[in-house]
């Protein structure tokens, strides 16, 4: 399993809202971000729904 696969996995969560944000920054950013950017993606997936949404949520306020 290659690397972009195993992150759209990841992509997939609790919510419809999330998954949809997840894999939109997947398909269109993450394959031109640096790779500092590519390694904060891969933390951020590690966050559990809750603490990930709550993140969301404060960036777009």
């Amino acid at each position: 399993m290659d690397k972009q696969t195993k992150l759209r996995w990841q992509c997939r969560r609790g919510s419809r809202e999330l998954d949809m944000l997840l894999t939109h920054y997947l398909e269109t950013k993450y394959p031109v971000a640096n790779e500092e950017e590519k390694a904060r993606f891969s933390e951020i997936l590690k966050l559990d729904d809750p603490e990930l949404m709550k993140n969301v949520m404060n960036l777009l306020t």
